[in-house]
């Protein structure tokens, strides 16, 4: 394996970039990345902790997040498996980052920050819905705003290629893979109406 051990022959191997990649850093929502940021409903949360990095897809029937002003996003955390993998990790560390989509989209809005977990009753209750609240609210601090090249997603064909799951493994048979004893039929039968349950 040819490995690059430093920056100097990275850069070698790369153009430079050009004005646009250089330009488009902020270190706050600008209109256009406020418009875009509150229609997604999506987004890639990214954290780091003493184990790793980790990354945790969020989504919401609404948009993903709330933006406080230009340069704070409030992230609600809904219910999901209770493993706290990227909330751990913003206590110990608070570095994030985050990826936001729109389907139909090649662009990508990317936030880097900083983020601490709140539980004050204003922000939690500024979530309500239908009854329902949020047990936290990720309160991250922008540091860098900016959108990703749109190539990504269309070398993928993310939202042209259709639907490609036919025969892909349920999440029952790859539990089942890890553990042979685990009833992996009865998990997939199960789910629909427990998701349904436990959505929020």
């Amino acid at each position: 394996m040819s490995q690059i051990t430093d920056i100097a022959a990275l850069e070698a191997l790369y153009d430079a970039p050009g004005k646009p990649a250089m330009i488009k850093v902020t270190d706050h929502l600008t209109p256009s990345y406020a418009t875009w940021i509150a229609r997604s409903r999506f987004c890639i949360l990214t954290t780091v902790g003493p184990e790793g990095t980790d990354g945790s897809p969020r989504g919401d029937d609404g948009p993903v997040v709330k933006i406080a002003d230009d340069r704070t996003l409030l992230m609600p955390d809904w219910r999901g498996n209770n493993r706290m993998d990227s909330l751990r990790n913003i206590v110990r560390d608070g570095r994030v980052s985050l990826l936001f989509m729109i389907p139909g989209s090649n662009n990508v809005i990317r936030v880097n920050g900083h983020a601490v977990l709140s539980t004050a009753p204003e922000l939690v209750a500024d979530f309500t819905d239908k009854g329902r609240q949020p047990r936290s609210v990720i309160v991250v601090n922008i540091a860098e705003v900016y959108s990703q090249c749109a190539r990504a997603l269309m070398r993928a064909r993310t939202w042209t290629s259709g639907d490609e799951s036919a025969d892909l493994p349920s999440v029952g048979e790859m539990l089942k893979d890890i553990e042979d004893a685990f009833d992996g039929a009865a998990y997939d039968a199960a789910w629909g109406e427990r998701a349904a349950d436990t959505m929020w």
